[in-house]
């Protein structure tokens, strides 16, 4: 009988489901939003964006190092350097998951005036994909992915790449590196390279709309 007159009631029944899921999913972002001491940044259509003391949601936001990044109107390329557990990985991180998170409506941990970019599309080629059963070593991983990121990427796109180029003999690795990095600024497509190639760092210093940035380690 119960069955019966929900089947009666379908339509209203369902309308009022939606409206719960909807008002669950707006309160739990707002707690959300609340505990990561979080704000809502202005979103732009210029491909630039401006994260003003961003922290990882993921680490414990007391102890969280909080960075400022931004590519701005006249670089469309990061290439960040510095040494190993300096921070450029959860750079590259912090960027993507802040804006998979303020485009997808939920709050984001940064400080007041923060932008982000409308992408379309944010691609990510970040640690260690090896895989025996595919027999795939560190670098043909990186490379399958690689690829598949360059067959979409345009100037709507955000790419995000940990230690561009790395895996295989240093001069050809930097080489693979740099022409990646030329073919998607060519494209207008937004990137952030890590890397510890010293020529990726003098490609940045003379290319125009590249720009280097670097971390450093805390002893």
């Amino acid at each position: 009988e119960l069955t019966e007159k929900v089947t009666d009631n379908h339509p209203a029944v369902k309308r009022n489901a939606d409206i719960i899921y909807f008002l669950d999913s707006v309160f739990a972002r707002a707690k959300y939003a609340q505990r990561i001491d979080a704000l809502a940044p202005e979103i732009r259509d210029d491909g630039t964006f401006h994260l003003y003391s961003a922290r990882h949601p993921l680490i414990d936001q007391r102890m969280v190092v909080p960075s400022t990044i931004y590519i701005g109107e006249n670089f469309t390329s990061l290439v960040i350097t510095g040494p190993n557990t300096g921070g450029k990985t959860v750079t590259l991180k912090t960027v993507g998951l802040l804006h998979a998170m303020a485009l997808s409506g939920i709050l984001i941990p940064v400080n007041e005036h923060s932008h982000v970019a409308f992408f379309h599309e944010i691609f990510a080629d970040i640690g260690d994909e090896q895989s025996i059963e595919q027999s795939l070593s560190t670098f043909s991983s990186h490379m399958t992915n690689i690829v598949r990121i360059m067959a979409q990427a345009d100037e709507t796109s955000l790419c995000l790449f940990d230690e561009l180029g790395a895996g295989t003999d240093p001069t050809e690795g930097a080489a693979l590196a740099m022409a990646i990095l030329e073919e998607l600024r060519s494209r207008s497509s937004r990137v952030i390279a890590t890397t510890h190639y010293s020529e990726l760092k003098a490609y940045a210093l003379r290319t125009e709309g590249v720009e280097n940035a670097s971390v450093e380690f805390d002893v």
